[in-house]
């Protein structure tokens, strides 16, 4: 029997599917099984052959889900049936997608494995409304964190988060908003510290919500901003052009730079 073909865990990207690698289309051509999650978005297909295979393995964070356990022994099966399986997930599959749990799993059942990066949506979607998530005249660094955890998994260190003098560039964190807020505030923070909320960033449904951390929750809740958004807590967010600017709503086509915002 010949040795099975590497299971790819594959970066979408953000949503725009232009921004894709080279090396994803390549893969995504190749691919004779498709499991795509929900936040890849179809404009991935555009790249596959008529004939592969597409298994929907949705993961949203807050929603039913597919489990994992099921995940994994769908890439192992399709592939020891001797079918090319790229395994698509939305931003990168190593930045809050799981990929070291299925490349754990892969390996465990003697299954070779390929991974192709992705741009993260903690970087691509506040670069599409004009914040840097690194900006040496606003701060240090920039730190990656989570807002959902898994059952008994462990908090991060909102005090020192806040002591640190990072960017805060925070993942599955909307539904929680007020609750990491406050604990910001609690750890001193202060009120007027710049935030941002980018929801369905990089895509034409992409929404921004320009505010303050002490009125982050409310905010939210005003602007109707939901699902997936990434929060940007710091001041590198008033280098967006529109920190200044009266409205906080806006839409965008993910063709147009960042200097080409219209507001609604």
């Amino acid at each position: 029997m010949s040795a099975p073909h590497p299971v790819v865990l594959l970066g979408a990207g953000p949503g725009d599917p232009e921004l894709l690698t080279i090396k994803a289309v390549k893969a995504l051509r190749r691919a004779t099984v498709v499991l795509l999650d929900d936040l890849a978005g179809e404009g991935v297909l555009r790249y596959i052959r008529c004939s592969t295979r597409v298994l929907r393995v949705g993961k949203r964070g807050g929603c039913a889900s597919t489990p994992q356990a099921f995940i994994d022994r769908l890439m192992i099966g399709e592939c020891r049936r001797g079918e090319r399986v790229v395994r698509v997930k939305g931003g990168d599959p190593f930045v809050f997608g799981r990929g070291g749990e299925e490349l754990d799993a892969l390996r465990a059942a003697g299954i070779p494995v390929e991974v192709i990066s992705g741009i993260t949506a903690g970087i691509a979607a506040p670069a599409a409304a004009g914040i840097p998530v690194t900006d040496r005249r606003h701060a240090p660094g920039v730190a990656f964190v989570t807002g959902h955890l898994r059952e008994g998994g462990v908090e991060p260190d909102w005090a020192a988060l806040a002591a640190s003098g990072l960017t805060l560039v925070i993942y599955m964190g909307v539904s929680r908003c007020d609750e990491l807020s406050g604990r910001l505030l609690a750890a001193g923070l202060p009120a007027d510290t710049p935030a941002a909320a980018v929801q369905n960033g990089c895509t034409p449904a992409m929404r921004l919500c320009l505010t303050t951390l002490g009125d982050l929750g409310e905010s939210l809740r005003r602007e109707a901003i939901g699902s997936p958004a990434i929060l940007v807590v710091g001041d590198v967010v008033r280098v967006s052009g529109l920190w200044a600017q009266p409205s906080n709503r806006l839409s965008m086509d993910t063709t147009c730079s960042a200097t080409s915002l219209s507001f609604r």
